[in-house]
């Protein structure tokens, strides 16, 4: 009994030094500056409109990848083929790359004077400095977010459902869209939410891909280097903030639709 005690309280305790870690410097970042302080910024043009900005893009990065990393993630869970380990490898690079040497492989892609910028430039799209240069920064380094949470939603399906819908006539495409899209959906804005959020946050990619139009975490740091703590404290508890809601908001969501399928599914 003594034992199982301390264990317990040894657990209490680990587990609430680690919330400290977090929530200390959050919500001292927060109370940090007055309320005064963060209407007086808010109302600036320049932060508002960089923090719309900053949602607009990752929201952009999101949608784009949800259209593109869903048929990869059902690909990567239903086929076996060689060298699938390093595919996998290759797409989670991103993660595990630092995010300015993220920022210059991009830059030797999508910059003005190469193939893609050139190529996208003949439509009149460009990347460097530019609202789309933020959101394939965004893209890049958040994706394998999305695209792991949406190949473990794939991988827990019971391969024999869709079996059983081909043998009854289903196409491919019927049997994706009637029976592994539904099932993964849950997985699938888990992982949407937490790309969406990473996109937030990116910086280094973006300073270098597309320093101006500024995102938070540029206008952060240019406040921070220029003027002090003082200037760059109230945008960033603005953007803990607004971020917070809207994640908080989004999990609830999810967490009511997963509760819905799990009572479908009983």
């Amino acid at each position: 009994m003594i034992k199982k005690s301390f264990f317990h309280f040894m657990i209490t305790i680990l587990s609430l030094i680690l919330i400290f870690f977090v929530l200390a410097p959050i919500f001292k970042l927060i109370t940090g500056s007055s309320v005064s302080m963060l209407l007086d910024t808010i109302k600036e043009r320049e932060v508002y409109s960089t923090i719309l900005r900053t949602f607009r893009a990752s929201l952009v990065a999101t949608i784009v990848s949800i259209f593109l990393a869903v048929p990869l993630a059902y690909f990567l869970a239903r086929v076996n083929f060689n060298g699938k380990v390093f595919v996998e490898g290759i797409m989670n690079l991103p993660v595990i790359i630092p995010h300015t040497a993220a920022g210059i492989a991009l830059l030797t892609v999508f910059g003005n004077r190469f193939f893609l910028g050139k190529f996208f430039s003949n439509f009149g799209l460009s990347f460097v400095g530019e609202f789309a240069g933020i959101v394939i920064a965004m893209m890049f380094v958040s994706m394998p977010f999305l695209l792991n949470d949406a190949v473990e939603g794939f991988r827990a399906i019971d391969p024999r459902l869709e079996r059983v819908a081909r043998s009854l006539g289903a196409s491919p495409a019927q049997t994706f869209f009637k029976i592994a899209l539904p099932l993964n959906l849950s997985h699938i804005i888990s992982g949407s939410l937490m790309m969406w959020a990473r996109g937030l946050s990116e910086f280094g990619a973006v300073v270098i891909l597309a320093y101006h139009p500024m995102s938070a975490s540029v206008l952060i740091y240019e406040r921070f280097a220029s003027f002090g703590l003082k200037y760059s404290r109230p945008i960033a508890a603005i953007m803990v903030l607004a971020s917070l809601i809207v994640f908080i908001a989004l999990r609830l969501v999810n967490a009511k639709m997963s509760s819905v399928e799990d009572r479908t599914e009983g």
